[in-house]
């Protein structure tokens, strides 16, 4: 039998898992590594510690799984996006990468709009320039720092940087290369206007690859301190989000899915390109050639119910300890006590500002309609209510952009709580499905390896053999009406706030 290895380089840690042909884990590790954060809004990582983690886990799992080396036939790469790893010539770490939650680059998103144009920004590269971006990043680096920027030789991505170790090769592949910001989306390949434009030369970047091409084969000294075999093709791989829509099978029209993380995800596929001329959600290439997909986000999600687990939720988190029980589960019976729409409890999830539709850092979370009847429940219900509506605000728009949805997926943490599953079926008014599999990314990109190696023939073939669902939600009816009503109400809020947001801001500067 064949073997693959997904790695998905996270923000916590890396995670690596081999699979068997037929997309089962046969063993897996996570190692973790730290995130520095030596200023306020700052967000770094060492890639050598990314290094030494993802080769701790690939022997790990080789180990605990006994498979032949020779077995393994492709290694796939996922990681977290946007982040700038740059090396001098020698390919030595400049300086501790910028990873994408990092929010200094304020001021560049503006200096690159100015030098680009907002307008043809977004004609060329399908979005607003944002401080997740690593265009701004590598502008931050040039600004402030211009005795490493000098040194700059190849500005690679997270997962790309695991690539030069394993292979000796500087490549890129068109889904996490999007979310650069210096990237022709339409034509799939770097921007020499946006490049030039920025003081930065193509000759920096890696080779761009579609996602399940092969960038290279594993050489024999990453061989000898991984426990791969010699001469195992790596192939492009994928950025997180869209590894994980390839492992959830968010690869034919009409198939979305719906991810509950930290932050929220609804992540459609389209085969024709399309922008959202506000800059509300992402357009970026998919892992799929020659497709595109489309990307709401919402920045507070998942880690809104985390927010208020951590801060009013003591004796829950004491329970769960004595009992060992998932608090989120006790979380989740809680708000199975209190009806739909939470006795008129509104919540707006912005308590990282949002990009999904508002893009606005200065918003903030918002709890609307409380009374003295309103209890801990209500407000746990509330969050989720609340999260699900910004899911629907980014569904309405990739629905108006003419994209097609006749199934949902969810996945990510939220979408393991039965509750959470039933508020998206009910508000989106539509059945929620769940797959079988939760390895996501990791086994998103195994499948793209699994296609580059030769053991499946094309991405939505190995999607069609490997993915399956596993069980479905439908709406209840006498809760959409109710919903829809709610739903209304939650959109005119912000627009109720949005100066106030301004203001408060300021006065808090």
């Amino acid at each position: 039998m064949s073997f693959l290895i997904g790695i998905d380089l996270g923000t916590s840690g890396v995670k690596t898992v081999l699979f068997d042909e037929n997309g089962r884990p046969v063993a897996s590790s996570t190692v973790e590594y730290p995130l520095y954060q030596p200023n306020l809004g700052w967000a770094e990582q060492d890639p050598e510690e990314w290094w030494r983690g993802t080769c701790e886990s690939i022997n790990n799992v080789m180990l605990k799984s006994g498979v032949d080396k020779r077995d393994v036939k492709g290694v796939g790469l996922s990681g977290q996006m946007h982040g700038a790893v740059l090396l001098d010539k020698e390919d030595k770490v400049l300086r501790k990468a910028i990873i994408w939650c990092d929010q200094r680059s304020a001021a560049e998103c503006d200096q690159i709009t100015e030098l680009i144009g907002k307008e043809r920004l977004i004609e060329i590269t399908a979005n607003p320039a944002l401080t997740g971006f690593t265009a701004s990043k590598i502008m931050w680096v040039k600004n402030n720092e211009p005795q490493i920027f000098e040194k700059i030789a190849k500005i690679l991505l997270p997962k790309d940087y695991i690539r030069l170790r394993l292979t000796g090769e500087y490549a890129t592949e068109v889904s996490d290369a999007s979310g650069m910001q210096l990237m022709n989306i339409a034509q799939r390949q770097w921007s020499e206007e946006v490049v030039g434009k920025l003081g930065i030369s193509t000759s920096m970047l890696g080779k761009m690859y579609e996602s399940q091409e092969v960038t290279g084969k594993v050489t024999a000294s990453a061989a000898a301190i991984t426990g791969l075999n010699e001469g195992t093709v790596v192939v492009g791989g994928a950025g997180d989000q869209a590894a994980g829509a390839v492992g959830n099978g968010i690869v034919k029209p009409g198939v979305v899915s719906s991810t509950i993380g930290t932050s929220g995800v609804v992540f459609a596929y389209t085969d024709k390109l399309t922008i959202d001329p506000l800059g509300r959600v992402h357009t970026f290439c998919h892992a799929v050639p020659n497709t595109y997909h489309i990307m709401g986000v919402t920045q507070g999600a998942g880690l809104s119910l985390k927010w208020f687990r951590d801060t009013f939720c003591m004796e829950e988190l004491m329970t769960a300890e004595l009992s060992d029980i998932d608090v989120y589960k006790l979380l989740d019976a809680e708000a199975e006590t209190i009806k739909p729409c939470s006795d008129g409890l509104i919540y707006l999830p912005y308590l990282m500002g949002e990009r999904t539709p508002h893009l606005d850092p200065n918003a903030k979370g918002v709890f609307f309609g409380l009374t003295a009847k309103h209890t801990k429940p209500h407000f746990v219900r509330s969050i989720m209510e609340g999260v699900t509506y910004s899911l629907k605000d980014c569904m309405e728009i990739i629905k108006d952009m003419g994209v097609s949805v006749s199934e949902v997926r969810a996945s990510g943490g939220g979408g393991k709580s039965g509750i959470w599953r039933q508020m998206q079926a009910d508000v989106f008014g539509t059945s929620i499905n769940r797959i079988k599999s939760d390895e996501g990314p990791a086994l998103g990109v195994a499948i793209l390896a699994g296609v580059g190696s030769g053991v499946y023939s094309s991405v939505p073939e190995a999607c069609e053999a490997v993915i399956q669902v596993k069980d479905t939600l439908a709406p209840v009816e006498a809760n959409i009406s109710k919903y829809n009503d709610f739903y209304k109400l939650y959109t005119k809020l912000y627009k109720s706030m949005k100066d106030d947001f301004t203001q408060l801001n300021n006065i808090l500067k």
